[in-house]
C-alpha cells in the first residue's frame, strides 16, 4: 500500500468502505493490535461481539513496514498536518486500537501514553499489565499442566502459591508505581523490581522457602527507598490506595506486573518443574504396571509422544476468561457498542504525582 494512502487511513476510511458494501452487509470493524501474539488474544475478547450485523478483524497495523509495539499502535491513529503540527484521532466506530495496559492504567494519565490510552472511547487496554498475565492466571495452571503432562493429579496449589507471591511483591509494588507515576522509575526501575521479585531457588515440595525469600529482599529494598526517600510516606500511602481503588490487590499483584518477566523468570519455571514431577510420575506408572514388557515400551512411547512443550501450551491457555480484569476488558467493549462511556475513567486526584 503507497504510504501517503496507508497514512491517511482512519476509521472514516473503514466506515465508506463499509457503506460501499450496502446495506445488508455485516459491517466490518478493523481492531488494530501490538503483536502476532495478541491476535488470538483479543479475538477472544472481541468474539462474543459479532453477530448478523458486524465483525471484527484482528490485524497488526501495517503490513509494509512490519512495524509493532505499542507504539507503533498508537501512533498509527495520529494524523499530522503538513508541518507535523496538527494531530487528530483517527481511531473511531469502525476502527479501534487494542493494546497492553503496562503501568499506562496504573499511571491514570501520569504521561501522555498512559492519558492517550485511557482518554480514548476507541482504545481498549487489558487492565492486567499485558496479555502473558493473563496467560499466567493462576486458576488456570493447573489444566495447563494437564495439557503438558496428560497427568490430572494436583501435586501443587498454585492459586496458594500466586496469592502469597503477591501479597510479598505489593508493598514494593506500590513503590515502582510510585516512582513510574513521578518520573523517579530511574531510581527504581522495573527492572530493578524484577530482580527483587525472582523466586529463585523454587522447590516443589517447599515453596514457602521461595516466598521468605522474595519477603526478604523486598523488605531490604523498601528501607533503601525510605532512606532515598525519607518523606515520601504520604505520597506512597496515596498511590496504595489510588491502584486498590484500580482494582490491585495485595492478593493479585502479580497480574500486575510486568508480563514477561511473570511469564519467563517466574511462571514458565515453576510448571516445569511442577510438570517433570507430573511426567515422572506417569513414567513411574506405566514402569510399574503388570503389562508385558513389549506393551509397557508402546505405552511409554505413546506417552512420550503426546506430551507437550510447557511454553507452547502456556501461551495457547484460554482459562483467563473467567477473570475479573479480563470480564472487565469485555464489559468495557460492551458499553462501547452500546453507547455507554468506559468503566475506567481516570482517578480525579492522581495520588503521588507531584514532580
Amino acid at each position: 500500500m503507497p504510504s501517503r494512502l496507508r497514512d491517511n487511513i482512519s476509521s472514516s476510511y473503514f466506515e465508506a468502505a463499509n457503506a460501499l458494501r450496502g446495506k445488508q452487509a455485516r459491517r466490518r470493524i478493523v481492531a488494530y493490535v501490538e503483536s502476532y501474539d495478541d491476535i488470538y488474544f483479543w479475538r477472544t475478547v472481541l468474539s462474543r461481539f459479532e453477530d448478523d450485523h458486524r465483525y471484527f478483524e484482528v490485524m497488526l497495523p501495517s503490513k509494509v513496514n512490519l512495524t509493532r509495539g505499542k507504539k507503533s499502535v498508537l501512533m498509527n491513529f495520529i494524523a499530522r498536518d503538513g508541518r507535523g503540527e496538527g494531530k487528530e484521532e483517527r481511531v473511531g466506530p469502525d476502527m479501534i486500537a487494542c493494546v497492553d495496559a503496562d503501568y499506562d492504567y496504573l499511571l491514570q494519565g501520569a504521561t501522555e501514553q498512559s492519558a492517550r490510552v485511557l482518554g480514548s472511547p476507541y482504545v481498549f487496554h487489558t487492565y492486567v499489565y499485558a496479555i502473558e498475565n493473563y496467560q499466567c492466571y493462576a486458576p488456570s495452571l493447573h489444566d495447563v499442566c494437564v495439557a503438558v503432562t496428560l497427568n490430572d493429579h494436583r501435586i501443587f496449589d498454585f492459586r496458594d502459591y500466586f496469592r502469597q507471591f503477591s501479597e510479598a511483591c505489593f508493598p514494593l509494588f506500590v513503590w515502582s508505581v510510585w516512582a513510574y507515576r513521578t518520573g523517579r522509575h530511574s531510581r527504581f526501575s522495573l527492572a530493578d523490581f524484577n530482580r527483587v521479585t525472582d523466586p529463585g531457588g523454587f522447590t516443589v515440595q517447599a515453596p514457602e522457602v521461595s516466598i521468605a525469600n522474595i519477603r526478604r529482599k523486598v523488605n531490604t529494598k523498601i528501607r533503601e527507598l525510605q532512606r532515598l526517600f525519607p518523606d515520601n510516606k504520604d505520597a506512597y500511602l496515596k498511590v496504595k490506595a489510588d491502584i486498590q481503588a484500580l482494582g490491585v490487590t495485595p492478593q493479585t499483584t502479580y497480574l500486575y506486573m510486568q508480563g514477561h518477566h511473570l511469564f519467563d523468570t517466574v511462571v514458565a519455571p515453576i510448571l516445569t518443574k511442577v510438570c517433570n514431577m507430573l511426567r515422572q510420575e506417569r513414567q513411574n506408572e506405566i514402569y510399574h504396571s503388570v503389562a508385558h514388557r513389549t506393551q509397557k515400551r508402546n505405552e511409554m512411547s505413546c506417552y512420550e509422544n503426546s506430551r507437550q512443550d510447557i511454553k507452547s501450551m502456556l501461551k495457547k491457555n484460554t482459562g483467563y476468561q473467567q477473570c475479573d480484569q479480563f470480564l472487565k476488558v469485555q464489559e468495557n467493549v460492551s458499553r462501547w457498542l452500546s453507547g455507554q462511556s468506559p468503566c475506567n475513567p481516570l482517578l480525579k486526584e492522581n495520588g503521588g504525582n507531584n514532580q
